[in-house]
């Protein structure tokens, strides 16, 4: 991940971190993200089943969002906005929407990003100095450039696409992903809202390809199972008091399947051996209603890649 890292930054003009950003990396609230994966627990997981190319955690996440969004508007509070916008994330991330039964808009524990914000006493200091209020940050979804409605492009969802499609589904390139970013600039949408744009038809339809393909991953029988069945674990955990629904968002995910694994429950360690060893074959046909269609349509400069009349 530091070879990505360090190439998404040499792409984005950056020989480092922007300046007035380096201090808000080290604030406790986002030194925890480095202990959380961006891929919903799933590092825990059967080899069987995934095989990421690197582990990717919310922190990385949040660092390329912020640059990105910087490299798009050149403002530090929608930057700002952007690092934050997942320092909410719970252990297992959206395994935990599973567990809430939200499976259709995975946004159940997005409520809590101010509040965690609010207790980080180093993030809320470095605020002040820099004279910008917690509303001005934590409410993420008011900057459209970081996150926006379906089918519209963000900073957020690119990015998302870029890290899944390189490290787990493995469908683009670093060559594409440079040729991606240089093609990208932020105008305002049919909706007077800020948006990411592609320059051309071949990149927009390069990153609605590569989003197709995540989207099928995201609803395939085996990931669907597993994202369940670890929301099953967790759920057993929480009501067995090996944790809390707090703990959450206070461990991290080490520490929470050491607590499962010390706790030495007969059946909750099956369950966790299941998740652990399951081969594909094994993999019973799972239901499960209206999980999240990850659905994009990209704007190439004004003009959506898709005709749709609904947006």
């Amino acid at each position: 991940m530091e070879k990505y890292l360090s190439f998404y930054k040499k792409i984005l003009g950056y020989e480092k971190i922007p300046n007035f950003l380096e201090k808000y990396l080290e604030v406790p609230s986002l030194q925890r993200l480095k202990k959380i994966g961006y891929f919903c627990g799933m590092d825990y997981a059967s080899k069987d089943v995934y095989d990421f190319k690197a582990k990717v955690t919310r922190f990385d996440h949040s660092l390329t969002v912020a640059l990105l969004t910087y490299y798009l508007t050149n403002d530090k509070i929608m930057t700002l906005a952007g690092l934050f916008h997942d320092i909410s994330t719970p252990c297992f991330s959206h395994v935990i929407d599973y567990m809430n039964k939200d499976y259709s808009n995975q946004e159940s524990t997005e409520e809590y990003t101010k509040h965690i914000i609010k207790k980080d006493e180093l993030l809320m200091k470095y605020l002040k100095e820099d004279n910008i209020s917690l509303e001005e940050v934590a409410d993420f979804k008011k900057y459209s450039i970081v996150d926006n409605d379906r089918p519209k492009m963000c900073a957020d969802r690119l990015d998302g696409i870029l890290l899944t499609g390189y490290f787990w589904i493995k469908n683009i390139s670093l060559e594409d992903i440079f040729l991606i970013v240089n093609n990208i600039l932020a105008i305002r949408n049919e909706n007077n809202e800020l948006e990411i744009s592609f320059t051309n038809d071949n990149v927009a339809n390069l990153v609605y390809e590569t989003n197709e393909k995540i989207n099928e991953y995201c609803h395939s029988n085996e990931d669907n199972y597993m994202m369940d069945l670890l929301s099953i674990i967790t759920k057993k955990a929480i009501d067995k008091k090996v944790i809390s629904y707090d703990d959450l968002f206070i461990l991290t995910e080490d520490e929470l399947i050491e607590r499962i694994k010390k706790y030495n429950d007969l059946k909750l360690n099956e369950y966790l051996n299941l998740f652990e060893n399951i081969k594909i074959e094994q993999i019973p046909k799972t239901i499960l209603p209206d999980v999240k269609q990850r659905k994009i349509n990209p704007l190439v400069l004004t003009k959506r890649l898709i005709k749709c009349d609904t947006i």
